[in-house]
């Protein structure tokens, strides 16, 4: 079937870009790619001037045409965001929220841009408990009635106003291209569909927008349009965010909560606002972290993990090692506890950052990890901080020629979110009033426990475990990296931070090395397949709890070094690609 002309452009990028003798190399500078020694087993792509990595080829190769024709990592950004709704619709969104890291190289500054959803005003903490006590985990989980506010295209609106160079129709055009004209189904889209099928057609909408009109379901090869979601996006490409929250968008949305038993009101749309914050800041090792602060728990707690593993040897301990693999279990026990009490939104509590990521907390951690045996969850509790105070997810990772970096992690919560699609608009809601926590003895989606703090309340954004990174050498950004997955995204961007900083790798070799997780409870160790079965043994043999995981999460990195940018996609989810130029 011939490829619509966005694809045919996005196609011929990608072969100009990866081609020894491109034009993508004709303003080349004389530093060569150390990775041409052939030194290890993953190679990451290299670029000259710039690079894009996320979670789709299209996405990708849209992100660095915008950046060809003189946008900046933000203008990229917001392009990359927007198409990814359309070719990563399990996650990719304007129906969602989430959180980015910016680094301005004009300003010097590193700044969050807070896009988190809020509870619409009728939302309260009863909400999805029936009569008799029980949750209602359909209601909770995939109904109308368990979004947030979408805030995605208030973010975006955001970004481009306080820090972009080109209009929303600009950015805008290459996603309205792809939903209008269709895009070409490949492998990964045609499973994801049609396992997704039972949940997705009980939504007439969602029925209509996945799947043929007859019901059947699109194949490899098959063109697949979105027109609904290509009127949406011409109507953001024109009038910004005032269409999303102001108009006949706004109109659709708050008509179809309406007919369905949802929560969210014009008012709501109306009344949503981003919040700009400061970064989670720490250092380890020398380099300078800047990562997402609250509500996030993801930037506070790796700080914190990362100060603990400076009492251990862990270069020395080995990457893989019994040893190493046992501090950090132990270390993500204590950090996961800590986060079931102490993180809440920021704009309704005061939380004790300043504590959780003091050097002297985590000494006073480390001193109580014993190096022989694991220490039972049961037998661990939230730290006391008095001592220590002074007060389906995707991700993608940008920097720029000038130096701009953003990395934005942004959400449906699960994969197709809610599984509804607003009629008339194509968008998919996200089911993000799930991140609350129910009662602090209710585990979440995640099996996260957490605190009243972050129990639904009216404008409350939901904690969550999404965390951008920029991790900056001599003030300069040198590794922009985040994931999807869940609870699983704090642990999998630590090791990516622990594999690069720590053992040395370069970012495709910590990339595809074998992961663990520990989330304190339930007490078990989860690891993926490729660790050796002498360690298991030896774990297990610690007191550890250790389960085989599927793959965790898909981080999407770059780096700066030596005048060279470097990009590498997480080969465990399929169609992600890095691409420089």
């Amino acid at each position: 079937m011939t490829q619509p002309p966005l694809a045919r452009r996005c196609t011929a990028l990608v072969l100009a870009a990866i081609a020894p003798s491109g034009a993508a190399f004709a303003q080349a500078p004389t530093a060569q790619a150390p990775i041409n020694t052939y030194n290890a087993i993953h190679h990451p792509v290299v670029g000259r001037n710039g690079m894009v990595a996320s979670q789709n080829f299209l996405a990708t190769g849209i992100g660095v045409e915008i950046l060809r024709r003189g946008g900046n990592a933000i203008d990229a950004g917001v392009a990359v965001g927007l198409a990814l709704a359309v070719t990563l619709p399990r996650a990719g969104n304007v129906g969602g929220g989430g959180f980015i890291l910016l680094h301005l190289a004009e300003e010097d500054r590193t700044v969050v841009v807070d896009f988190r959803e809020t509870a619409p005003a009728a939302a309260h903490a009863d909400m999805f408990f029936g009569a008799d006590g029980e949750v209602d985990n359909d209601e909770y989980r995939f109904s109308h009635k368990s979004s947030a506010i979408p805030a995605s295209v208030a973010g975006f609106d955001h970004l481009l106003r306080n820090y972009g160079t080109m209009s929303w129709r600009e950015v805008a055009q290459p996603a309205i291209d792809l939903a209008r004209d269709g895009m070409v189904v490949w492998e990964d889209l045609a499973v994801n569909l049609a396992r997704s099928k039972p949940r997705l057609s009980a939504n007439p909408a969602s029925r209509a927008k996945f799947y043929r009109p007859d019901g059947s379901n699109y194949e490899v090869g098959d063109l697949y349009r979105q027109p609904d979601l290509a009127w949406t996006l011409e109507q953001i490409a024109e009038g910004g965010a005032d269409a999303f929250y102001r108009g006949e968008i706004a109109r659709r949305i708050a008509a179809d909560m309406e007919r369905h038993n949802g929560l969210i009101t014009m008012e709501d749309l109306a009344h949503y606002r981003v919040v700009e914050r400061e970064p989670v800041r720490g250092a380890f090792r020398g380099y300078e972290i800047a990562a997402m602060s609250a509500p996030s728990s993801g930037g506070m707690h790796i700080v914190q993990m990362l100060n603990i593993f400076e009492n251990f040897p862990l270069k020395e301990m080995g990457y893989g090692s019994a040893d190493a693999m046992h501090v950090m279990a132990e270390a993500m026990k204590l950090a996961y506890a800590d986060r079931s009490r102490y993180l809440g939104d920021p704009d309704h509590l005061d939380l004790p950052v300043a504590a959780l990521t003091s050097k002297d907390y985590a000494a006073e951690l480390a001193r109580g990890i014993s190096l022989s045996s694991a220490r039972p969850s049961s037998d661990i509790g939230p730290g006391d901080l008095a001592a220590y105070e002074s007060s389906e997810t995707t991700h993608y990772s940008i920097l720029d020629r000038e130096g701009n970096a953003l990395v934005n992690t942004y959400t449906l919560m699960f994969s197709y979110g809610s599984g509804v699609v607003i009629e008339g608009t194509g968008i998919l809601m996200n089911n993000n009033l799930g991140n609350f926590t129910l009662r602090p003895d209710i585990p979440d989606a995640f099996g996260l426990l957490g605190s009243a703090d972050n129990q639904i309340a009216a404008g409350r954004r939901p904690v969550s475990s999404m965390t951008p990174i920029i991790v900056l050498r001599d003030g300069r950004p040198f590794l922009l990296t985040g994931s999807p997955g869940g609870s699983r995204i704090i642990t999998t961007n630590l090791q990516l931070l622990v594999n690069v900083l720590e053992h040395g790798m370069n970012i495709a070799d910590a990339t595809a090395r074998p992961r663990m997780h520990h989330q304190w409870r339930p007490d078990r160790l989860e690891v993926e397949s490729g660790f050796s079965p002498d360690v298991i043994r030896a774990l297990r043999a610690r007191g550890h709890d250790v389960q085989f995981s599927a793959g965790m999460g898909s981080l999407q990195t770059v780096m700066f070094s030596d005048g060279l940018y470097y990009g590498y996609a997480d080969p465990r989810r399929p169609g992600a690609m890095a691409l420089g130029y």
